[in-house]
């Protein structure tokens, strides 16, 4: 019997004629990452989305159409939530917008789905109009965010009975959880959180309980406080009080101390930034999340056609005539230009039957791989055009019947691969396939935060990156550490005045994460060592530091 997961259909058998269908989808707790598989199949699917603030358009764009719909369910950006009844209508009104159900409205839902207060009443509004509907749940927040915040419930197997609990829930009868032994997970915000806490307490549950309350649960902003039940009574009274979602009470919350394992990642909280086209960023923005930081990602480059497009029409069509033995990706844009031009002449991959392919490292080799190609060359160390021109065989007039490389590059290469194929032997057709401009500034708040300090570090990956970034931007502030890919960059950043902190031992963009996080994680030793805590580049005061030895 196989196990494929149903597809997700874009027409239901009981659909009326003029209705979309819905979908009551769980969008996890906070981190995009924890959308399950089936939630983004159907946010692909989608022609409206219906949110709560949790979870924003930017976030859910990787996974939705371009022409998807993004309606939230508040009076206005960041107003007050609508009230059940007037959600409901607003979703069957939504639905009853088109024709018929091969439309898909997705209602996304916080956490899991069939835990949100207010599912039933929409799905009963939906079944009263006819409007065809199914449930996806989702990752809890109950469970996942305490164990972002290092609080297993499942505890040490003493502790096992677990209660979650709504706050404003008039049904709920908070002497069964006063035992101390119980561990309670309250689910809700504002002072109805405190009136949940302060009405377990009245209950019985003692006021020494450890209670930890957690603010944007699984998100690089989460923050956790571990209290006594009377302090985070009055902590949720405060004007300053935390915008807590999730208070845990009882024995989980001393495993905290031991297994806060999120917040404890050395990049946690961070604010990076990535002088980087959007295409190029995502290995590097993921290594980035996978620390604990968000990426901010700003192009300092703009990608257009070579002025003159004959030369790389003749260089194609002498691709498909047999001219060339190798074919030498020094970029993923290079593929794509490649490629590009490949669909404008009516080819495919087909046209490179018999040719020997070389990529420059590992995402140009996944970008061949994503056309269907599979690269013969790919250098194991050094992602470079020195470490291609190492594992390289030169010419021989035995085994290569033809001597010439088709050399699809950037107008701003160097010619380091070029002498290099020349010396072993090969005929080079040196090719402009693509233009590598300076992009358009970033927006004025985007240049505020880089020379006011908003970032804790950058992360350059070449020397242009350096200089575009300085001329669209300016200088990033003498507080944010800087990271480069390699000796070269180094050099750039220095010449433009900037303190290097940081220099990837092997010119990868991961590995320069890696780096970074290395040398953050030092620090923090060093700090904890003092006595200190290690206090962000971003928090400090405006005074620059004085420069310290590269790491």
């Amino acid at each position: 019997m196989s196990t494929d997961a149903a597809p997700v259909h874009l027409t239901h058998p009981d659909a009326p004629a003029s209705a979309a269908r819905i979908a009551f989808v769980g969008a996890g707790p906070g981190d995009p990452g924890l959308l399950t598989v089936r939630a983004r199949e159907y946010l692909a699917a989608a022609d409206v989305v219906l949110l709560d603030t949790l979870h924003r358009e930017e976030e859910l764009s990787p996974w939705t159409k371009e022409d998807a719909v993004f309606v939230l369910t508040t009076r206005g950006e960041g107003g007050p939530a609508l009230t059940p009844a007037a959600r409901a209508k607003l979703l069957v009104r939504t639905a009853s917008k088109y024709d018929d159900a091969t439309h898909l409205v997705v209602r996304l839902m916080d956490g899991d789905a069939t835990a949100f207060g207010g599912l039933a009443g929409e799905a009963l509004a939906c079944r009263d109009a006819g409007v065809p509907f199914e449930i996806v749940p989702g990752v809890s927040t109950a469970w996942s965010v305490p164990a972002y915040a290092g609080m297993p419930l499942s505890g040490d197997g003493q502790h096992s009975e677990v209660h979650v609990l709504h706050a404003g829930d008039s049904s709920v009868d908070w002497s069964l959880s006063v035992a101390t032994d119980v561990t309670v997970v309250v689910l809700g915000s504002g002072d109805q959180l405190r009136k949940a806490l302060r009405q377990l307490a009245d209950a019985g549950r003692p006021g020494d309980s450890p209670v930890a309350l957690t603010e944007n649960g699984t998100t690089v902003s989460q923050q956790t406080y571990v209290q006594t039940l009377d302090e985070a009574i009055a902590t949720m009274a405060a004007d300053d009080a935390p915008a807590a979602t999730v208070a845990v009470v009882g024995p989980s919350v001393e495993l905290r101390s031991e297994l806060s394992w999120w917040e404890s990642k050395p990049l946690f909280g961070w604010s990076i930034l990535v002088p980087r086209t959007k295409e190029q960023s995502g290995p590097m923005t993921d290594r980035i999340a996978a620390y604990g930081a968000s990426a901010s990602v700003v192009p300092t480059i703009s990608v257009e056609p070579p002025r003159t497009p004959q030369q790389m029409d003749r260089a194609v069509r002498g691709l498909v005539t047999g001219r060339y033995e190798w074919i030498g990706f020094t970029s993923v844009n290079a593929v794509r230009a490649v490629r590009e031009k490949f669909e404008a002449l009516g080819l495919d991959a087909r046209s490179f039957a018999g040719l020997k392919l070389a990529a420059v490292g590992g995402v140009t080799a996944q970008a061949l791989r994503e056309w269907g190609l599979e690269p013969d060359l790919v250098p194991e160390g050094e992602e470079s055009a020195r470490g291609l021109l190492e594992v390289w065989p030169p010419f021989d007039e035995v085994l290569d019947p033809i001597n010439r490389v088709f050399l699809p590059r950037a107008d701003i290469a160097t010619d380091t691969l070029v002498a290099g194929l020349h010396e072993m032997g090969w005929e080079v057709d040196d090719v402009t396939a693509y233009r590598t401009v300076r992009a358009a500034p970033p927006a004025a708040p985007v240049r505020e935060a880089i020379k006011g300090g908003a970032f804790d570090a950058v992360c350059f990956t070449s020397s242009s990156t350096v200089r575009n970034l300085v001329g669209i931007a300016g200088k990033p502030h003498p507080n944010t550490l800087v990271a480069c890919i390699g000796p070269a960059t180094a050099k750039a950043a220095e010449e433009h005045g900037l303190r290097v902190d940081v220099v990837a031992p092997e010119p990868s963009a991961t590995r320069l994460v890696d780096a970074l996080a290395e040398h953050v994680r030092a620090l923090a030793a060093q700090a904890q060592a003092d006595g200190e805590p290690l206090v962000r580049p971003s928090e400090r005061k405006a005074a620059p530091r004085r420069p310290r030895n590269r790491r």
